[in-house]
């Protein structure tokens, strides 16, 4: 789970900022906390608008695209400081990352009162209209007399603090977790998936034109992307932009990521589309899944996103018509889950399995014969590939394959043959083993 927090002092010596770092450290096992800076972010002014400020921009990407938001607050004259208000009159303008956000308030203050009041007024600021956060209820955390409360490492000293701070990261996880599952689509059928991805989800860039043929180019600019030699920080690793598209685009498959509101955001281009095993141009990437497969497909398409969205199945995976002797293309369609396990989009590839099939029937010493018993089998349950098959499937556009599977093939294998074994053929060294 990746959560920001935000401290409402942007003065050097800042015990809500000291909070929030002991937070980050003391529970880094149990969740992913980043500290936001949002020291310079220009005055709120609704005639100037600079929505598109660089500053702006990276705190308003980095909120739409956290689980949830931790905001400690001091009390300036029984209300939360300027700097906090100001952030959110910009987040609330023209941008709403806190539109249905988890928020978890805390704050700390010299005094015995702890920010009560501070709180309570920034509830209501981000319940408000235009901002629509979902502020947890109750389990306050208010650390009074802050100037004693941390040591000289920055410790909260008290036992006490440190289990009740516990106990309600603890809860404020739960809630996050509770609100991103109402949060999600919920397509009552196959038929409710939209393909044309009106919706949006906490990754989508609006104000770029999805069908603009530099979508990609336009929507980096808007939302100031990373590139080059820019590093990333991934799961189990740390990259640089360049090294990532190094590392994507050598892969031995063809890949698309297609998010979870059905938009087609990515491919590692490694060739011309017409040397692809699944054609794919620069233009289509930013385009909705119904632009990039032909209109006779989309009804299949619905029913394979909705059976991996829904959790029918977490893999679908079929052939392509016209395969023969010396190649076999296969598709592979993978549900993708964030932590909380919400459907998070679909990663699809595309290879050729007859090369890995050859070696190793030459390496194992077996060979392909006819399996007179076998059915063609539904790649995912309630979905009859063989229906309705054309005698010409026109290709899919985006992944180069029809959805109808050709006779006499296993949908779900691209096999419809048996090993049987051949002893008379060393195939790794090429001698006999008998």
């Amino acid at each position: 789970m990746k959560l920001v927090a935000i401290a409402g002092s942007i003065g050097e010596q800042s015990y809500n900022r000291m909070l929030l770092q002991y937070i980050a450290k003391h529970f880094e096992n149990l969740v992913d906390i980043e500290l936001l800076n949002i020291d310079d972010v220009p005055v709120f002014n609704e005639d100037e608008d600079l929505s598109d400020n660089i500053k702006i921009q990276k705190i308003y990407q980095k909120i739409y695209g956290a689980d949830g938001v931790i905001l400690a607050t001091p009390e300036h004259n029984h209300t939360v400081t300027a700097a906090i208000k100001n952030v959110i009159e910009w987040l609330s303008f023209k941008l709403h990352p806190f539109d249905g956000k988890p928020v978890w308030i805390v704050g700390a203050s010299y005094f015995n009162q702890g920010s009560s009041r501070a709180q309570l007024h920034l509830k209501q600021i981000l319940e408000a209209p235009g901002v629509n956060a979902i502020v947890m209820p109750g389990n306050e955390f208010l650390l009074r007399n802050a100037k004693e409360a941390f040591d000289a490492e920055g410790q909260l000293k008290d036992a006490g603090t440190v289990q009740f701070l516990e106990m309600v990261i603890q809860k404020f996880i739960k809630f996050v977790k509770v609100i991103d599952m109402l949060d999600a689509p919920d397509p009552k059928s196959y038929q409710d998936e939209d393909l044309e991805s009106k919706g949006k989800v906490n990754t989508t860039i609006e104000g770029v034109d999805m069908h603009d043929e530099h979508w990609v180019e336009k929507a980096a600019q808007k939302v100031h992307a990373v590139d080059g030699s820019t590093y990333v920080k991934l799961d189990r690793g740390i990259l640089t932009v360049d090294q990532l598209n190094y590392f994507l685009k050598t892969m031995p498959v063809e890949l698309t990521y297609a998010d979870d509101n059905n938009q087609f955001i990515y491919y590692n281009k490694n060739q011309p589309a017409d040397k692809m095993l699944a054609p794919r141009n620069p233009g289509q990437a930013g385009d909705p899944l119904a632009d990039v497969h032909p209109g006779r497909a989309v009804d299949r398409v619905k029913q394979v996103i909705h059976a991996l969205r829904t959790g029918e199945t977490d893999l679908v995976s079929m052939p392509v018509p016209g395969n023969g002797p010396d190649r076999h293309v296969m598709h592979y369609y993978k549900a993708m889950r964030d932590e909380n396990g919400r459907y998070r989009g679909v990663n699809e590839w595309v290879t050729d399995i007859m090369p890995i099939i050859k070696y190793y029937l030459a390496s194992t010493g077996q060979k392909l014969i006819k399996d007179p018993a076998a059915k063609p089998i539904s790649p995912i349950t309630g979905i009859d590939v063989m229906a309705g098959a054309s005698a010409n499937p026109e290709p899919d556009v985006t992944s180069g394959a029809s959805k109808e599977g050709p006779a006499g093939l296993d949908v779900t294998s691209g096999a419809s043959e048996t090993l049987e074994s051949n002893p008379e053929v060393d195939a790794t060294s090429g001698a006999s083993e008998v």
